[in-house]
């Protein structure tokens, strides 16, 4: 199985800062996009942000400002700056890359494990 290798969770605290990412294997082309979502507990997943190969950005609408993404397209590597960190956003975050060949083509999603980020007060 095809599996995306994330790295930076860990335990911080309120209005610090961290920086996750997360790295797609070499055997995977033609990313369309890469992106963050996290889940938690309780909680359905939810989209934190993606960044296409051209640079376009989406951030769920209550991270902005906050939380920035940013891309290496030679690595195929995603990143995730965390900014003024606050209990709420404790969860497991989970990395994410797809490909669409074409936009009436079905997305192929790939994910990976996930890392937990605990934020206390």
């Amino acid at each position: 199985q095809v599996q995306l290798g994330e790295s930076g969770g860990g335990l911080g605290q309120a209005g610090g800062s961290r920086r996750l990412s997360c790295a797609a294997p070499g055997s995977i082309r033609r990313i369309n996009a890469m992106g963050w979502y996290r889940q938690a507990p309780g909680k359905q997943r939810e989209l934190v942000a993606t960044i296409t190969s051209g640079g376009i950005t989406n951030y769920a609408d209550s991270l902005k400002g906050r939380f920035t993404i940013s891309r290496d397209n030679v690595k195929n590597t995603v990143y995730l700056q965390m900014n003024s960190l606050n209990p709420e956003d404790t969860a497991v975050y989970y990395c994410n890359a797809y490909r669409q060949l074409r936009p009436t083509t079905p997305r192929f999603d790939y994910w990976g494990r996930g890392t937990q980020v605990t934020v206390s007060s």
